[in-house]
């Protein structure tokens, strides 16, 4: 799908500062988000909190379960708000799924360095990635945060994804974690 082209003035450019106008982009900008099911996890370079490198293809195929990728950053409230509340479950998504959850973080090379201290402060125990240059950000064709995708590590393939947070969308992940099992009907 072609997306229509526009041009904007600069005495247009007053009225997309308004929260109505932003909201419509927003929503616009996440009906257009790739949709990835189906499609391979793309290899890239990146770090963990601990500066080791990643390849991210190899890491997913190498899990023993599936994986929730998150993307969020230290200025994102409901990326805060989502990984706070999947700690939450996260012990028991593993006792029941086998789910490794990795949380990377898009803050930039001038915020990164909030990033550690933050998740030390909320005591995440999942992986932690660091995707300051937006490489991983750019090739899972995230456009806004946050962003999850679960994956298949028998297939390394997005079997689901969601764009945005509200409280209980862990209700959603869990119940696609039962379908990834084989659990749901």
């Amino acid at each position: 799908m072609q997306l229509p082209f526009v041009i904007l003035k600069p005495h247009d450019m007053k009225h997309l500062t308004s929260p109505f106008v932003l909201g419509l982009l927003l929503s616009t900008m996440a009906l257009f988000s790739a949709d990835l099911h189906g499609q391979a996890i793309p290899d890239v370079q990146i770090k963990d909190l601990e500066s080791r490198a990643v390849s991210t293809a190899q890491y997913i195929t190498e899990a023993q379960g599936p994986v929730l990728i998150c993307f969020w950053a230290t200025w994102c409230s409901p990326c805060k708000r989502e990984l706070n509340a999947y700690a939450d479950y996260y012990r028991e998504w593993q006792d029941l799924f086998g789910l490794e959850l990795i949380a990377v973080s898009i803050d930039d090379p001038r915020s990164v360095s909030r990033v550690k201290p933050y998740v030390n402060a909320a005591g995440w125990d999942y992986s932690i990635w660091l995707d300051p240059n937006g490489e991983f950000k750019r090739a899972m064709q995230v456009i806004n945060a946050p962003h999850t995708f679960l994956v298949d590590p028998a297939t390394n393939e997005v079997i689901w994804q969601h764009n945005s947070y509200t409280d209980g969308d862990e209700d959603e992940v869990y119940e696609q974690l039962e379908i990834l099992a084989g659990k749901h009907d």
